[in-house]
């Protein structure tokens, strides 16, 4: 039978691994190899005196837009002025769907920062914080778009522990419950404002960028 799954955190014995087909890593079977969303151990082999443990990640970075505001300001009209955004999405921090963020789920935001290279919230969290209101300074006439936004990251983990075959060898073992689990996180939000222009769009993939094209198509 597979041991993907197991759900003892101890050490497995060589002879048990053995027996049982040895779905560590590199040993998957091929009817999981071909789209298994579980994130893969670090290597094929591990040292049981050095390596206890490993969390393995994946990962998908999502610009998104929660609050929003479009302002079209006219000659005479520039200046400083008071705005209040509507709220046009959520994100919150979840662990396998649930938005309790227990300590334990520490390791795996500590590594999805890693990844993506920026920090991420890892704890129970969410972005709807109530009304949005900021003062602007339009400098000049425009089509605006006020906005505050955050970079949501999308993915699963999996944890993995160093079954001892041998004096100083071992193989990564899937010790997470089903296989895998889910999570949703997000960076620190930003506020900022961008125009409508053809000429220059923001990058692709920002949040600018997303806020950006809610002003619509040029």
């Amino acid at each position: 039978m597979p041991i993907t799954a197991v759900r003892r955190r101890g050490v497995l014995p060589a002879a048990l691994l053995l027996c049982a087909g040895l779905t560590a890593a590199g040993v998957v079977g091929a009817e999981r190899a071909h789209a298994d969303p579980a994130p893969p151990p670090p290597t094929t082999s591990c040292n049981p005196a050095t390596d206890s443990s490993y969390y393995g990640v994946t990962a998908v970075v999502t610009p998104v837009v929660t609050d929003f505001l479009a302002v079209n300001v006219s000659d005479g009209t520039t200046g400083q002025r008071t705005e209040t955004l509507s709220q046009v999405s959520t994100v919150s921090t979840t662990v396998d769907n649930s938005v309790e963020i227990s300590a334990s789920a520490g390791p795996v935001f500590v590594k999805v920062g890693v990844k993506v290279g920026f920090s991420v919230s890892g704890t129970t969290s969410s972005t709807s914080t109530g009304t949005v209101s900021t003062t602007w300074n339009f400098a000049k006439a425009g089509y605006y778009g006020l906005y505050r936004g955050t970079r949501r990251v999308d993915g699963t983990y999996a944890k993995y522990v160093c079954a001892r075959t041998g004096p100083a060898t071992g193989v990564w073992i899937n010790a997470q419950r089903g296989g895998y689990g889910t999570y949703t996180t997000y960076e620190t939000p930003e506020i900022g404002t961008v125009t409508r222009n053809c000429a220059a769009p923001e990058p692709a993939g920002t949040v600018r960028r997303a806020a950006q094209d809610r002003l619509g198509a040029c």
